[in-house]
């Protein structure tokens, strides 16, 4: 898990900070990350959803393929976070200092798993 940074950081900014040089290492084996329109332009291995030209032009029939693909193969991850935030209320809405909020999440997950026998 990686450490949390203050709010007003971007999610993007952040996966630099952590995440994406260990992804980088990952996507020269051939292994790919999935994520959101956010990380759209975050190098190599990092697979995003494809966005709608300007001007309401309608994407061709492969790329919505593409997209939906992406899309499915997320909500695994998205319903996961889903639970954890109406399982645990403490999650919910955090003022703590964002470096406490890592311990939080964490005993959350094992808590999580615990209960749920995963």
């Amino acid at each position: 898990m990686f450490p949390v940074e203050p709010g007003c950081t971007h999610d993007l900014t952040a996966a630099c900070i952590h995440a994406l040089p260990l992804l980088y290492v990952a996507a020269g084996h051939g292994v790919p990350t999935l994520a959101d329109k956010a990380y759209t332009g975050a190098g190599a291995g990092i697979r995003v959803p494809v966005r709608r030209p300007a001007g309401g032009q309608v994407l061709d029939r492969s790329t919505r393929g593409w997209n939906s693909y992406v899309n499915a193969e997320r909500a695994f991850v998205e319903h996961g976070i889903a639970h954890l935030k109406t399982r645990w209320r403490a999650l919910r809405h955090v003022s703590l200092c964002p470096w406490r909020i890592s311990a939080i999440v964490a005993a959350a997950l094992v808590l999580s798993r615990l209960e749920n026998r995963y």
